[in-house]
């Protein structure tokens, strides 16, 4: 696939599939191929897009070290223009949630409707000092061993029935790794300092673009709790709970459930 030639940055992406589009956003760090537990399951009837976000795989920002989720969510809308027939379904996770209700507010026109899973208006309480923290230890030139990066992250990334679980987890060490193991601080710092920026709760009582928050009971990047109450301050959302999931489950640990959940939203009935 190429890349989408844009004034600070060269931007990859992944199209397969035929029908109505579907954009997919990432978390931190995650890229697009990352998606590839949902768009197998759509393809059949969806045209699925993603793409690798500032800061990660395969797209190109210079020696860019500062940017913002509204940069980014400017980033999908000129690719959805380009290679997308909107309005389409927008579809983020973390991060990728944070620049998925972005695009709905700062272009409304481009979004049929928005679906975020484990983000919320704006980063709070111990998501926000963690990252806050880790933000810190990278400036100071701080570095984690790949072998002590995939048990950090892994540990926010899925519940414990994957820890618990050694075939399961030893399934998704390469995932975790690729994803976490080695980070280079520019570009973590980067996207985590978009994320402690951002703070879309002044917007979301008057954004008109259906939005469907997605809530993981046992996430702890991003409670449940956070992300309900970022759908009871919006004007047209509905909060959907999924019980035993954590923050990346839809990636490698029950992908299926959340699948079912996205289908149920915009109407998808596998073939």
């Amino acid at each position: 696939m190429p890349h989408l030639n844009l004034k600070n940055a060269k931007i990859w992406y992944e199209q397969s599939g035929s029908g109505q589009d579907i954009f997919w956003i990432p978390g931190g760090d995650n890229v697009a191929s990352d998606w590839s537990y949902q768009t197998n399951y759509f393809k059949a009837a969806h045209r699925n897009t993603s793409l690798d976000p500032r800061g990660a795989g395969k797209t190109e920002i210079g020696d860019l070290k500062e940017w913002s989720i509204s940069d980014m969510a400017n980033d999908c809308a000129a690719l959805i223009k380009e290679v997308c027939k909107p309005p389409v379904y927008v579809i983020g996770i973390s991060m990728g949630g944070l620049i998925a209700l972005q695009l709905a507010v700062s272009h409304p026109e481009l979004v049929k409707s928005c679906i975020a899973m484990g983000a919320a208006s704006h980063c709070t309480g111990f998501s926000r000092s963690w990252m806050k923290a880790e933000i810190d230890f990278r400036k100071r030139g701080g570095t984690l061993t790949p072998e002590f990066a995939r048990h950090h992250y892994g540990v926010f990334m899925y519940p414990p029935e994957v820890i618990d679980n050694d075939k399961l987890w030893d399934s998704l060490v390469p995932f975790i790794s690729d994803s976490y193991g080695e980070r280079e601080n520019r570009f973590l710092i980067g996207q985590w300092q978009a994320c402690v920026d951002f703070d879309i709760s002044a917007d979301l009582p008057e954004c008109e673009t259906d939005l469907h928050f997605i809530g993981f009971s046992l996430d702890i990047q991003c409670p449940p709790s956070l992300v309900r109450r970022s759908a009871q301050i919006s004007k047209r959302a509905v909060y959907h709970h999924i019980d035993g999931l954590g923050h990346l489950s839809l990636m490698g640990h029950k992908p299926d459930i959340v699948n079912k959940k996205i289908s149920e939203i915009i109407g998808y009935k596998k073939l």
